[in-house]
This record gives structure tokens, C-alpha cells and sequence, in this order.
């Protein structure tokens, strides 16, 4: 039995036939079956660029939602194809929230949780972590985005951020779609992403605005990098 960390029920995880026979260690469920039911899938059919859901204004014979077509006007066909796994409904903005806002470290294995499964199914040479500014890193005393992925994957932590600018979070939809580049290469990481199969990793995809700039600053530096990017949410 395990203490659902949403709820603190207890409750037995589900382990295959393949689990049961095996030595090796394998993921253990941190949610109850009550908890992991609010958390909703992307639909089947979603924008084919970036997993979105297509709302009303989108393309859907070409299933290109919205966001997809702005930056397809800014990039052409160098658009970011990106994976995700649930909609942001409102049990993930609250645990969000007590994530990121009140930095409740527990919650990263929460995020773990929703997404392991799919991420293992994507392969890179290099898993990239959109990084923490600085100061929200001092504020919460843990780097949001690592904290979620360390455990699932080896990073290769080679973005900062410049500090000093507004989050992401705290900014409406025009707010973030104008955003200014704030990524770059640290210098200290001598590896060459050239030719590579580079993924971004973030928590919730929105916009876009934050992962075009995270691969922007890449290909600054590698532009031969074969880029795309996974979150937990869009």
C-alpha cells in the first residue's frame, strides 16, 4: 500500500505481470486511481505540430491549431514539434500552483507520475531542461523543470536564463507571445549538439513563446541541432 500524495489515501498501485517477475526497479505510482482520473488526456486528434487541443478557430483539415499558424507566419516550415501528455484543466493548474507558486518540492513526483510513460517512448541523444531563472531558484530552493526530469532521464543542463524578468506565469496570453529572448548557452559545457537529436523539456506548454526562444538559443550556437520538446501539459 502507498499514501497518495495528492490525497494521502492510501491506496495499491497496479503492477503488471512483467513488474511482479522482475528484479529490475521500476516506477512506483504516487497517485490513487481518484486523483489520477481528474488529470485529462489530449485528445486523440490534436494539432499535429504541437499536440494542442484544435479549438474552434483552428485549421482542422490540416489539423493546425492557432498558435501552430502564428508561428508558422514567424518560422515557415522550421516550426518546434513538441509532445505532451494532459490538458491544462484545473487539477493541474492547482497543483501548479502549490508546485510552483508555495514550491512544494513533493509535487515534482506528481509530475513524474503523469508523465514517465510517454516520455520514455520519445528517444534523444541529449534531454535539455528549460532552466530556472536565479532568483525563483533561490525563492523556491529547487529548479522546477530539473527537479521534475532528473530522475526520469539523464539532463544535459546547458541553458540559463537571464534573470531580473517577469515568469511566464505571471503573464497574460499578449504578454507572453511578446517576450523577449532570455535563454543562452552557458559557457561552460563543451559538447557540440550538432547533428544530435536534441528535446526540450518543460513542465506546461502555452504559447510556445518559451520553447521557440529555448530553441532559438540552441541553434545559436548548434544550428545542425535536430531540436523538438515534451511537457507534462498543453
Amino acid at each position: 500500500m502507498k499514501k497518495c500524495l495528492l490525497c494521502n489515501q492510501m491506496f495499491a498501485p497496479v503492477l503488471s505481470l512483467n513488474q511482479l517477475l522482475s528484479w529490475r526497479k521500476w516506477h512506483e505510482e504516487q497517485l490513487c486511481h481518484h486523483c489520477l482520473a481528474q488529470f485529462e488526456f489530449l485528445p486523440t486528434i490534436s494539432c499535429k505540430i504541437c499536440s494542442g487541443k484544435l479549438l474552434q478557430d483552428a485549421d482542422k483539415q490540416s489539423l493546425i491549431c492557432s498558435d501552430c499558424r502564428r508561428w508558422q507566419k514567424i518560422y515557415g516550415n522550421n516550426v518546434l514539434y513538441h509532445q505532451a501528455v494532459y490538458l491544462y484543466n484545473q487539477a493541474f493548474h492547482d497543483l501548479m500552483v502549490n508546485y510552483k507558486r508555495y514550491g512544494d518540492y513533493v509535487l515534482c513526483y506528481v509530475l513524474q507520475d503523469l508523465c514517465y510513460k510517454n516520455l520514455a517512448k520519445i528517444k534523444a541523444d541529449y534531454y535539455v531542461p528549460i532552466p530556472t531563472s536565479a532568483s525563483h531558484i533561490a525563492e523556491r530552493q529547487f529548479d522546477t523543470v530539473s527537479a521534475i526530469y532528473g530522475d526520469l532521464v539523464n539532463l544535459t543542463a546547458i541553458l540559463g536564463k537571464i534573470d531580473g524578468q517577469q515568469a511566464q506565469g505571471e503573464k497574460n496570453r499578449k504578454e507572453r507571445l511578446q517576450s523577449k529572448q532570455s535563454f543562452f548557452i552557458k559557457a561552460k559545457y563543451n559538447i557540440d549538439l550538432n547533428m544530435k537529436k536534441v528535446l526540450l523539456l518543460d513542465d506546461i506548454y502555452t504559447t510556445g513563446r518559451t520553447l521557440y526562444h529555448a530553441r532559438d538559443a540552441v541553434l545559436a550556437t548548434f544550428p545542425k541541432a535536430k531540436i523538438s520538446s515534451f511537457s507534462v501539459c498543453r
